[in-house]
């Protein structure tokens, strides 16, 4: 009995020795010219459609019906109105920095000019 384990036991180390030898020995550009990029094509394709119905129906939840998906959105109105008016401010001051710097390019030019020794 001992001998037929060890003689299942060589077979099988020798079977895995093989196995192990033919993986180090596997030649990848062959593998890759038997590809059919029709149907990586193909895969890709679904893949980009189920991304773009996976986005617009989470899109149409967040819009049409968040309760679902953000039940503690009523809470956070007043965060809501507060950022809103943070917004309106910060685009008042852009749009007054705006002005501010058009006025002060006429004294800008002055400056360059009295700079290099040129009188008004």
């Amino acid at each position: 009995r001992m001998k037929v384990l060890y003689l299942l036991l060589f077979v099988a180390v020798s079977a895995a020795v093989k196995r192990k030898r033919q993986f180090a020995e596997w030649d990848y550009r062959t593998e890759a010219e038997k590809v059919n990029m029709k149907g990586c094509s193909n895969l890709t394709t679904v893949l980009d459609n189920w991304k773009f119905a996976i986005v617009t129906q989470i899109k149409d939840l967040l819009l049409h019906d968040h309760q679902a998906v953000l039940p503690d959105y009523g809470r956070i109105q007043g965060l809501s109105e507060a950022l809103d008016d943070l917004y309106k401010e910060f685009n008042a001051l852009k749009e007054r920095l705006g002005e501010l710097t058009t006025r002060f390019d006429g004294v800008e030019s002055f400056m360059d000019q009295m700079r290099m020794g040129q009188g008004p």
